[in-house]
């Protein structure tokens, strides 16, 4: 087993100062809070005491597989967005959550939720109600679409999401099956959780600046959609489109790891000049070097297909540990292809300290992602393990003079 690493004394991450008071849940709010709490913010996670079914709390603390002794409360995947946060548990339903709740917006910088927002209006957690408490919050909501479309205050979630956006035709356009497919990652609630992370940082921006508050919105469809049409949208960027949706590039079967005779290699000579020298690797200065399909970048483009298919012909001649040689003082983009289980072993990420362990006072020996973004006068760090449910509910309350008692 790894040994553990202690636990940062206190936070020196840019966002230092910062506090946040967090009703998002599951992966999309979650995932962007966590970013900020590990960039130092102060992030207090607001959980419901639930209705009597199940646990209650944020659901992914329930979701997946426990070690034997360990609290039902901290599942995988909560462990790994929920860390740096302090969770309280308050009954926004009755007077005595909402007193507490108002005296602690009014220490904070950012109220951040993923509630629809209907429900927050019903409780009194609309913008002009928590605006009223601290006139210059940063308001955020994660959304599922915005609030001019007529999905307006529809249900979301990543497979929906993946639905709407276009994201499920992509497949289909790559291998010739028509049947929509959904990524096999949350990538919707992942891509929203980025944006949500930013847009926060940029209204404390403004905020610093100006002074002012705002209403932010971040809406998971136009979210993902943006991001997929990035590269996706390509001859219809033009009016009246040119030809086809789809980077003919990324759109092509033949876009994969490449067999070699003993695993697989990402590789991807980009320029004439890798393209030059991986030809003249390959054998092939005298035959593929002068087809005009490939003789310059335009031509490949249109010909990737073709040259990706036959790309594989030739590294299935060699074994991974030949072809890294080779190309790698070249300066030829290529890497050996990791499986799940081999990440932990790679030399790079090994050596950069990616994958941490950590001792939590409940669930034992547990894994962490460190922060990736290194913020080399600000770091970011892991101060506090993803905790229990209400795990701070005291602490908090007496943090801001709120009688516990009152909120029993």
């Amino acid at each position: 087993m790894s040994i553990a690493k202690e636990l940062a004394s206190k936070a020196t991450g840019p966002l230092s100062g910062i506090r946040i008071l967090d009703l998002t849940s599951v992966v999309n709010g979650a995932y962007a809070t966590q970013i900020l709490a590990d960039q130092g913010a102060d992030v207090i996670k607001l959980e419901d005491p639930g209705s009597g079914r199940g646990g209650g709390g944020d659901i992914m603390r329930w979701a997946g597989h426990v070690p034997e002794g360990c609290p039902r409360d901290l599942g995988p995947i909560f462990l790994t967005i929920n860390r740096n946060k302090r969770s309280i548990v308050l009954d926004l339903k009755t007077p005595a959550g909402q007193r507490a709740l108002k005296k602690i917006v009014k220490s904070c910088d950012v109220f951040a939720a993923s509630v629809r927002y209907d429900g927050l209006k019903r409780l009194g957690l609309a913008y002009e109600d928590i605006k009223a408490l601290k006139p210059d919050i940063v308001y955020v909501h994660a959304a599922g679409y915005g609030s001019d479309g007529p999905y307006a205050g529809e249900p979301a979630y990543d497979d929906l999401i993946q639905s709407a956006s276009g994201l499920a035709d992509v497949l289909p356009r790559t291998d010739g099956n028509d049947t929509p497919r959904i990524l096999p990652t949350l990538v919707a609630d992942k891509v929203s959780g980025l944006f949500m992370s930013q847009a926060i940082t940029a209204a404390l921006l403004h905020k610093s600046r100006t002074g002012e508050g705002q209403f932010v919105e971040v809406p998971m469809l136009e979210c993902v959609t943006s991001f997929l049409l990035v590269e996706h949208l390509y001859d219809h960027t033009f009016d009246p489109p040119l030809g086809q949706w789809g980077y003919p590039r990324v759109v092509n079967p033949n876009r994969k790891p490449f067999k070699t005779a003993d695993s697989y290699i990402g590789l991807l000579p980009y320029t004439d000049k890798q393209w030059d020298q991986f030809f003249e690797v390959a054998g092939w200065s005298d035959s593929l070097a002068k087809d005009p399909r490939f003789a310059d970048y335009a031509a490949r483009a249109k010909h990737t297909h073709e040259l990706y298919g036959l790309v594989e012909t030739v590294t299935e001649t060699k074994t991974t540990g030949e072809w890294l040689a080779l190309l790698k003082p070249l300066s030829i983009p290529v890497v050996r292809t990791n499986r799940l289980d081999e990440l932990e072993s790679d030399p790079h990420l090994a050596a950069v300290g990616l994958f941490e362990t950590y001792e939590h006072p409940d669930a034992g020996g547990y894994k962490q992602i460190r922060p990736p973004v290194k913020f080399y006068a600000t770091p970011s760090n892991i101060r506090r393990h993803p905790p229990r449910l209400g795990q701070h509910t005291e602490e908090v309350l007496a943090e801001f003079e709120v009688d516990a008692s009152e909120d029993t």
